[in-house]
């Protein structure tokens, strides 16, 4: 007996071995997903660095651009100049947790169920056309990426509402916005997770305005849970009101505070995984604005703070265009499509960076199906920016544009995107905190 018993705990033993050995994520798939130029930068025909594309040759680069924007380049809207394809490499503590945990993961019956993911990019393969479920993959990659990675500030961070036919600026505003992931950490310590953390969350947003007077102090709180299935925790603080509401679900697609943004397209989509259909459309190579911000023409007249950081300059049609350079990336097309019947848009086009998992180009389509706005979120490495970003990994959040198409409006950002675990408190992100910071 004794020693049949003992064959059946070896036969167990054996069979955990095997099925760990099975979950371990090769290394060369893990090299392949987090440094695809090794062997090379991507090259594409008729592109080159220091080429500038415009309305005169951007039929022959058609193909590298995403609809909206050979729409600008075609119109004489904006023109783009090439710079060279640089490596955006994450932390090696995210990489390596990469290797240590994707093995185990899997995707659940519903669309925003997973599990095995602790820390890392959930799903290094690469994808497949012939998997159904490959855009949902890459959503997760997304929403357990390393943008901003465990914790970051925009502090500060300038709006600007503008006219896109006049070129005028009608309203500036001024606001910090603090991320903070309560879970899947690899690099700020504590890690793999903040504790306690008795409401199971996965990522915290907290946002205040700071100018003009009319609309100071109004503050935003977001509570993502580790669950994609539960409902975002969300709050407003009204200065003006002086008390803290709970937005409703329709409120993070509503126009935030007057500009050409929803809530949801906070860093490229800012909602559940299981609000939407996801679908991978392939693989290409394809421009994107990524650059060295301290090369870049950087605006001298506004937004010069104490330390000497200058913010991008913008210009193109209205002033609604950053004057960066972009460079040739290997890119995930991935389209994603309301659940809600009653969702104000038909879809998304967005354009993954393969490397950073950043969303540095979307398009959103209304309900007819018609392009509507453009979103552009220019990406600096972080060698080349603040002394304290340099090493860190992150892909630093550094000029936006969205561009509503219909209207010929425009709301653009100017960031200091700074890396900074003090500036994020993970009190910052309670309900405590907005109506201590109202009074």
């Amino acid at each position: 007996m004794m020693f049949k018993k003992a064959l059946i705990s070896v036969a167990i033993s054996g069979a955990f071995a095997m099925s760990a050995q099975a979950a371990q994520i090769s290394e060369d798939v893990v090299k392949q997903s987090f440094y695809p130029y090794a062997n090379g930068a991507p090259k594409a025909e008729g592109v080159a660095p220091g080429m500038v594309i415009n309305s005169g040759n951007v039929e022959s680069v058609k193909e590298f651009l995403d609809p909206a924007m050979y729409r600008f380049i075609k119109s004489g809207d904006y023109e783009i100049k090439v710079g060279e394809t640089t490596s955006f490499d994450l932390n090696q503590t995210y990489v390596d947790a990469t290797s240590k945990y994707s093995g185990d993961v899997k995707l659940g019956e519903k669309i925003g169920e997973i599990s095995g993911s602790v820390a890392g990019r959930p799903f290094p393969q690469e994808p497949s056309m012939d998997d159904p479920r490959a855009g949902e993959k890459l959503a997760w990659n997304f929403k357990y990426g390393y943008n901003w990675g465990d914790s970051a500030a925009i502090y500060p961070f300038y709006w600007k509402y503008r006219n896109m036919d006049s070129g005028k600026v009608e309203r500036t505003i001024k606001f910090n916005f603090h991320f903070l992931n309560f879970t899947h950490r690899t690099s700020q310590e504590p890690y793999p997770a903040l504790t306690p953390n008795p409401s199971n969350l996965f990522r915290g947003i907290y946002v205040q305005v700071l100018e003009p007077f009319d609309v100071k102090n109004t503050q935003l709180l977001i509570q993502r849970y580790e669950d994609d299935l539960k409902r975002d925790n969300a709050y407003l603080y009204l200065g003006f009101q002086r008390r803290v509401r709970r937005l409703s679900t329709g409120q993070v697609t509503d126009a935030f505070l007057g500009s050409d943004i929803m809530i949801e397209d906070f860093e490229g989509y800012n909602g559940r995984i299981s609000d939407m259909n996801w679908s991978f459309k392939g693989t290409k190579t394809m421009l994107l604005p990524m650059y060295n911000h301290n090369d870049m023409e950087l605006d001298a007249e506004t937004h010069k703070d104490d330390e000497g950081y200058q913010v991008v300059a913008f210009g193109g049609k209205g002033g609604c265009f950053p004057n960066i350079t972009w460079q040739l990336r290997k890119v995930y097309v991935v389209e994603s499509d309301p659940i809600d019947p009653n969702h104000p848009i038909s879809k998304r086009q967005h354009f993954m960076d393969a490397q950073t998992f950043t969303i540095p180009r979307n398009i959103t389509y209304d309900r007819k199906g018609d392009m509507w706005k453009s979103w552009l979120i220019g990406q600096a490495h972080p060698d080349f920016h603040l002394p304290r970003n340099k090493g860190t990994g992150v892909a630093i959040d550094d000029a936006f544009s969205m561009v509503d198409m219909q209207a010929n409006h425009c709301t653009t950002g100017q960031f200091k995107g700074q890396v900074d675990p003090k500036l994020n408190p993970a009190k910052k992100f309670t309900v405590q905190n907005l109506r201590a910071s109202g009074r």
